[in-house]
């Protein structure tokens, strides 16, 4: 099973956020997001919370791509733009350094006309065990 497959299933919170992988390589994850009705803050845009598990669902596939369990330590976002309801997001994860041990990465949520939401940044923390290990 590979760690789209895996997350997909076992990452609970994220899918009842409406969050999904949709691909997954040793240079990037993608996940997506429709923004409805339930991901609206009192201003009526998509509450931040929601932008980030948007967010944290990439870097979790990008960081555990090799299938070595990878915790986040560390997370920055900057909100840049508002989404609304209807918008299609989409977060991409790269890395910006690959570290055995400790890799960091960097995040760009944009809409469907690839306007810029937010960017965050991430740091992880690799255990010595794999990520279907119990």
């Amino acid at each position: 099973m590979d760690i789209q497959e895996i997350l997909n299933r076992t990452d609970r919170f994220a899918a009842n956020a409406g969050c999904r992988i949709t691909e997954v390589d040793e240079r990037h994850a993608i996940a997506e997001m429709t923004v409805t009705a339930e991901h609206l803050n009192g201003g009526h845009v998509c509450q931040g919370g929601a932008l980030f598990t948007l967010a944290d669902l990439a870097i979790a596939a990008l960081m555990n791509h090799s299938g070595q369990l990878t915790f986040g330590i560390s997370n920055s976002i900057m909100f840049v733009s508002s989404a609304k309801e209807g918008d299609l997001l989409r977060a991409e994860a790269v890395h910006v350094a690959a570290h055995p041990k400790i890799p960091s990465v960097e995040v760009r949520v944009t809409n469907q006309d690839d306007r810029l939401i937010c960017h965050v940044t991430g740091m992880g923390y690799r255990k010595n065990m794999g990520i279907t290990d119990k």
